[in-house]
């Protein structure tokens, strides 16, 4: 029970080490004189209650910081394809971190390997798991042309640090999830929170027993083998009962890692952008990238481009032994140069997935700050006796993609959540903003659809494939809830769709090969105070 409580006060300590500022705010901007109206000091030691020391949230490895601040969103000149969907308008971005680079062939196969030493697929129970998870490789395939890069691209070593494609954005964010569970259980190593030889200890890695997020912050009994105590006794000090409650109350913030999620539009559009350098004190210079700007201007590169897009029909790198942009298909993440922030490839190579659900407009007048269209908050389900229900082998859900593989929504050991709210449609697509709304009684969230949008069906043949059926009713709008924003130009694509400020639209449930993605995450507390520079 002691260890219990012990193990239940860390994983509290540590969530509200980040939640907290840890105080309230002195004239000049600390917390030295700040006493709460109880009389205790902050963090006094002959306290109870220990809210954490405030510190600067350092970047994760491979993550670029983005400070935050405000910017024209869309283009800022002719809509030359009259999509009219990128329309000019200004929008304030909170400060992030964003992946320096896309996720590359070599970090998705260290997830891959990671669900197939846990959730064997020899095991009836987990056979859909890291299956689903594969990426499409056969994208690569054309009927008309020779190419053998389904069989090389995303296993050769060749290809270890091109970024991964045929990854739909179900798949993505699967893997952010994943991400998020392997850098908290690196950080708390390293902390010695919990012991570096988890892996050694099959016993506490195979199926629902893997460490995961879920388990650590709510006090799990299953959590008690991965603590390491006697590091924490060391460190601590512990010599009586109260000592040992109070101390574990100390557990470091710094080892909590903030959730990696795909970025949304907004946010990679700015980052994209990378303007803080492109500006005479308080006033942007413009927008980039103009053409010229892409193309190198001293020693071997001058004149080349330096970016990875098609330059015309049958042109996808230049002549032999002047090769334009020197590659024909995806390249290196890292072959090109950063923006003026340091992140590498948004205007080339592949186009990546984006969080948002895609309207043709973006409702600016209802926000302005943070825009993001596919909220859907959750709720942990807890069981009858108010425990969380956590899922099992019986107990996984999956999600179909469009080629009848199944994708895993949740996996044995995390806790089962339901959806308590659906704001994809909110103030376009549902009743309330479709042509015939009359009633202000009637619900928003009713299923009526301004959007004629396709279905999707499937059916299992004879040998028990998942089959997508064709919706061949008449429908008058590509518009439905599974289609996501993709932003940026690929390899395949002309210099017109390198500009950040165009946008396209793909199915969420199926891959394609000139789309990759990164991840993105939130920056604690960081937009407090001004800077100049």
């Amino acid at each position: 029970m002691k260890k219990l409580k012990l193990f239940s006060l860390i994983a509290l300590s540590s969530t509200l080490a980040l939640t907290s500022c840890g105080g309230g705010t002195s004239k000049g901007g600390g917390t030295k004189k700040f006493v709460s109206k109880t009389g205790w000091k902050p963090n006094e030691k002959q306290g109870w209650f220990f809210a954490g020391k405030q510190q600067k949230q350092k970047g994760w490895p491979g993550m670029v910081y983005v400070e935050g601040g405000t910017f024209t969103m869309g283009l800022v000149k002719d809509d030359v394809m009259h999509d009219w969907n990128n329309s000019p308008r200004r929008m304030q971005v909170s400060s992030f971190f964003i992946g320096e680079t896309e996720i590359t062939n070599y970090e998705y196969r260290e997830y891959l390997t990671w669900l197939k030493y846990v959730f064997p697929p020899s095991d009836p129970s987990f056979k859909e798991i890291y299956n689903g998870a594969l990426p499409d490789t056969l994208l690569w395939d054309n009927k008309l042309s020779r190419n053998d890069y389904n069989e090389t691209y995303f296993r050769s070593p060749e290809f270890d640090y091109y970024p991964v494609v045929g990854v739909s954005w179900t798949q993505a964010n699967r893997y952010c999830e994943w991400l998020t569970d392997r850098a908290n259980e690196k950080a708390l190593m390293q902390a010695g929170i919990i012991a570096k030889d988890l892996y050694i200890n099959e016993s506490n890695n195979q199926g629902g027993t893997a460490f995961n997020m879920d388990k650590f912050k709510s006090n799990d009994p299953e959590m008690q083998g991965y603590i390491n105590e006697k590091r924490m006794q060391q460190k601590n000090g512990i010599k009586t009962t109260n000592q040992r409650l109070l101390a574990a109350n100390r557990a470091p913030a710094a080892a909590m890692v903030q959730k990696f999620r795909l970025p949304t539009e907004v946010e990679w559009e700015y980052a994209a952008l990378g303007m803080a350098k492109n500006r005479e004190y308080n006033q942007y210079l413009g927008k980039k990238p103009e053409i010229q700007t892409l193309v190198g201007k001293k020693g071997r590169d001058k004149g080349m481009y330096l970016e990875n897009f098609k330059m015309g029909t049958g042109d996808y790198s230049g002549i032999a032994g002047w090769k334009n942009d020197g590659s024909a298909r995806t390249s290196d993440v890292r072959q090109y140069p950063s923006n003026d922030i340091g992140i590498y490839g948004m205007y080339g190579n592949v186009s990546e997935w984006t969080a948002d659900i895609y309207r043709p407009i973006v409702d600016e007048d209802f926000s302005d700050f943070n825009y993001y269209r596919g909220n859907m908050p959750q709720a942990v389900v807890r069981n009858g006796d108010g425990t969380y229900k956590m899922v099992d082998e019986n107990s996984i859900k999956y999600d179909t993609l469009d080629d009848g593989r199944l994708v895993y929504r949740n996996l044995p050991g995390q806790f089962e959540r339901e959806t308590i709210a659906d704001y994809r449609n909110y103030r376009d697509g549902d009743r309330m903003s479709s042509l015939d709304y009359r009633s202000t009684s009637d619900s928003a969230d009713s299923k009526t659809n301004m959007y004629n949008g396709p279905q999707r069906r499937f059916i299992v043949d004879a040998s028990g494939k998942v089959i997508l059926q064709r919706d061949r009713k008449e429908r008058t709008s590509a518009m439905t809830n599974d289609i996501r924003v993709v932003k940026g130009g690929s390899w395949q694509d002309t210099a017109y769709w390198l500009d950040p400020g165009q946008r396209r639209y793909k199915d969420e449930n199926k891959a394609y090969g000139w789309i990759g993605f990164r991840v993105a995450q939130d920056a604690k507390a960081s937009d407090k105070g001004r800077t100049r520079r």
